[in-house]
């Protein structure tokens, strides 16, 4: 469904677009003509003009009135089929809506699938020591804390920090003292420390007094 989604989109459409069309064309074609019934009435009338008894005349006046009656139901009934092909429309918009949405929603899952875990909300609070990751939360130490919060800074500024900019910011002390092996280290500190936390919460559980598990479905473990 990810791979032929925009095929299978535009089929959808082109499905209802025919629909649709061969709808509006099978109704003018089999519906009669709302004069219909009163054009053969005026035809009896006029082949024949040889009608004197009064009981035939008024029987052709029925007629009349019966199709005049006809063409008024006939016209009627258009009306509440154009009605229903509407809602018909209505209803296979509303499918194609919730078809967009399906392969929307399927392409986030796809892009989810290869990124691995995509952070919708980042929240850091330093009186806890504690990063906040989509509300799943994780210890870190003072050292860690500071670095992840000058990144998130440098992040919002839309700016990227070398290694001795960040212990810089972080020591206090100019860029051109700092080495840029100390903020490469504070960097790996941090990966390992929040690393082994998310694998720990998404991955690698453990169950207090019975040992570790994989926090996955078994079905979709395979081993080669």
């Amino acid at each position: 469904m990810r791979r032929f989604g925009s095929r299978f989109l535009g089929g959808g459409i082109a499905a209802v677009l025919a629909m649709l069309l061969g709808g509006a064309v099978l109704l003018l074609w089999v519906l009669p003509d709302a004069n219909s019934f009163n054009a053969r009435v005026e035809r009896i009338f006029v082949e024949n003009d040889d009608l004197t008894n009064q009981a035939e005349i008024k029987l052709l006046e029925i007629l009349a009135q019966s199709g005049t009656a006809f063409s008024d139901t006939l016209a009627s009934y258009r009306v509440v089929i154009v009605v229903l092909l509407v809602f018909a429309a209505a209803m296979l918009l509303a499918a194609l809506v919730f078809l967009v949405m399906l392969l929307n929603f399927n392409r986030r899952m796809a892009q989810i699938e290869r990124v691995g875990i995509q952070v919708n909300s980042l929240l850091i609070s330093r009186e806890e020591n504690t990063v906040y990751l989509n509300n799943l939360g994780f210890k870190l130490t003072g050292a860690a804390m500071e670095t992840m919060s000058v990144l998130a800074e440098a992040r919002m500024d839309d700016d990227v920090l070398s290694g001795s900019q960040i212990e810089a910011m972080i020591s206090g002390r100019d860029s051109s003292d700092c080495d840029e092996s100390a903020g490469a280290t504070r960097i790996k500190r941090l990966r390992d420390t929040l690393g082994n936390q998310i694998v720990s919460e998404l991955l690698v559980k453990n169950i207090a007094r019975r040992g570790y598990m994989l926090a996955i479905d078994k079905d979709v473990i395979k081993v080669i």
